[in-house]
């Protein structure tokens, strides 16, 4: 189970091709490689199975980024460039926000506006 503020290693294309390659030349089992590498059975067989079905763009991370607003909220300082993306940001959310029907209240959360 994770647990807070853990860090997940990030395994290049590369890096999972390496390890599974023994398995899909049919030289060692999962189960073999698993033990000899420590990283989760299910894991290893997810990745073969991606690889089969799509080669090498089967083992690429396709991770959706995150809020794009953290970017900016994390530093203690921007430039007057990153201000105003920063700035912008907002105001696009802003904008969609209001198109889907929402109300900004005055303590800046949303609320849906029934019609």
């Amino acid at each position: 189970m994770a647990t807070k503020g853990q860090k997940f290693k990030q395994w290049s294309v590369d890096e999972k091709y390496n390890i599974i390659e023994p398995i899909i030349n049919l030289e060692k089992s999962s189960l073999q490689v698993t033990r000899e590498t420590g990283i989760n059975n299910g894991l290893i067989t997810a990745w073969v199975k991606k690889y089969r079905e799509n080669g090498m763009e089967g083992l690429k991370n396709k991770k959706k980024p995150g809020n794009p607003l953290t970017k900016y909220s994390r530093k203690k300082i921007l430039t007057k460039e990153e201000q105003l993306e920063y700035e912008n940001m907002k105001l696009r959310i802003e904008n969609e926000m209001l198109k889907k029907g929402f109300l900004m209240k005055e303590d800046g959360t949303y609320v849906k506006f029934m019609k």
